[in-house]
């Protein structure tokens, strides 16, 4: 397949005497173009990603900085509640945040003549947020809504929500980035005002403007809003934990109510985000798993129909790397019950890796990895056909490869992967790595709850 020649983003970066670091992406057709007859798209977006993540949670507290995140749309000193989404919302434009492991991101997309506000928002939301117990107990009823939602209620979400606990030995990524209701109800406003004033600082932050707008007047908006913020003489905390490398295989079982068929995973260590098996990890993963026509979807879905789903991710962080193979077993829950115990999971294990073997073994067609090749550049290339798309790619080049440009060599080297590149790093991270087996069950006794516990064979 031959290469596909992309336009580098057209960055601008430098960092504020404060340690903010900037980055501005404007278009080639905004403010600056738009003399000569090239319209730009008349928006803009701005996104601040703060360097903290659920790797950061403090001991006791897991999804703590998840909850922060809700925090952050209260009110501030020159901020009423909810002003934010007024500030984006009622001028046509749109805001939200997600939290991950290694990262909390605010982000907002509005016509390119409210830039000005938005920033001045930022700037204000970062230095001087108002925390008060009302507004602490609310945001923490509705993220614990939230943890009832997507693991609770979910028959698998008690599986998908303790992969990270049962994998990773010692770092901090085995806590789980939505927490628990135990530790949620833990905290108090002082831990709230504690790690805003840790974390949610300019030498922590990366703000990014992207769309349609003039780099020189977004400068000194930034200078004139951010610049004038002090930057805290405590030193950043980061994590200093490194993940051994796993010795053994083992096998766990994690037991959960009204589980309907039983489902497993099995994961293994994998390299970090930027490592330069990363992008023929991401390219295996897709052949294995992207669409209906993936190969174990194919093989345990559609021909030994021993699955209702199965799949296969590369979970690349900044720190290091969990790949992992899952299937959830088709059939009656009567029949399924009435198996010798372990008997279907052991099943799925055996196709599962079956089909890994195969991928890392047997000669790749042609035509089967152009396409899966396309699909991931046609994904990427996509997301930056709009502002916030752009900004989002750059951001995540930064947080987990330590620069900006790498989202532009990341469509170089999904490019770049060739077959041989794909079977070399599934057997050198698969096949000649320890795994970890979780089965899933329904709980025998409810009252044990959904502890993790050792398999025995």
């Amino acid at each position: 397949m031959p290469l596909l020649a992309v336009p580098p983003l057209a960055l601008q970066q430098r960092r504020l005497g404060n340690g903010l670091a900037l980055v501005l992406l404007p278009e080639s057709g905004g403010a600056q173009a738009a003399g000569r007859g090239r319209p730009g798209s008349g928006t803009v977006s701005v996104q601040v990603w703060y360097q903290v993540g659920g790797k950061d949670d403090p001991v006791g507290r897991s999804g703590f900085a998840h909850l922060f995140e809700h925090m952050m749309f209260k009110g501030a000193r020159h901020l009423a509640n909810e002003q934010f989404d007024r500030l984006t919302e009622d001028v046509g434009g749109a805001n939200n945040a997600f939290t991950a492991e290694d990262v909390t991101v605010y982000h907002a997309e509005v016509p390119a003549n409210h830039l000005e506000r938005l920033l001045w928002a930022e700037a204000e939301r970062m230095a001087h947020l108002n925390v008060d117990q009302a507004n602490f107990d609310s945001e923490r009823a509705v993220v614990k809504e939230e943890f009832r939602e997507r693991v609770l209620a979910d028959p698998y979400g008690r599986l998908f929500n303790g992969l990270p606990a049962a994998f990773w030995q010692r770092h901090p990524y085995r806590r789980p980035v939505i927490g628990s209701i135990e530790d949620l109800e833990a905290a108090t406003l002082d831990d709230v005002r504690r790690f805003h004033a840790t974390y949610y600082r300019p030498d922590n932050a990366v703000l990014i403007v992207a769309g349609d707008f003039d780099p020189a007047q977004a400068q000194a908006w930034v200078d004139r809003y951010f610049g004038v913020l002090a930057r805290p003489a405590a030193p950043l905390p980061r994590v200093q934990v490194r993940e051994p490398r796993r010795e053994r295989s083992e096998h766990l079982r994690l037991q959960g109510p009204r589980v309907p068929l039983p489902a497993l995973a099995l994961m293994w260590q994998g390299p970090g985000a930027g490592h330069v098996d990363a992008a023929a990890l991401h390219v295996a993963a897709a052949l294995l798993a992207s669409g209906e026509s993936a190969r174990l979807n194919e093989a345990l879905v559609y021909r030994q129909r021993i699955a209702q789903s199965a799949g296969f991710s590369a979970d690349l962080l900044a720190d290091g790397g969990m790949l992992v193979a899952w299937a959830i077993a088709a059939g009656e829950p009567a029949a399924a019950a009435a198996a010798a115990p372990g008997a279907v999971l052991d099943r799925l294990e055996r196709s599962l890796r079956r089909e890994i073997a195969r991928l890392a073994d047997a000669p790749i067609a042609t035509a089967e990895l152009d396409k899966v090749r396309t699909g991931l550049v046609t994904q990427a290339i996509a997301g930056r056909q709009t502002p916030e798309g752009r900004a989002t790619a750059v951001g995540w080049a930064i947080v987990q490869r330590g620069d900006a440009a790498a989202a532009d060599r990341e469509l170089a080297e999904l490019q770049a992967v060739r077959a041989e590149d794909v079977q070399r790093v599934l057997r050198r991270y698969v096949g000649q790595g320890h795994a970890v087996r979780l089965d899933y069950r329904q709980e025998a006794d409810p009252a044990k709850g959904p502890a993790v516990t050792k398999e025995g064979r």
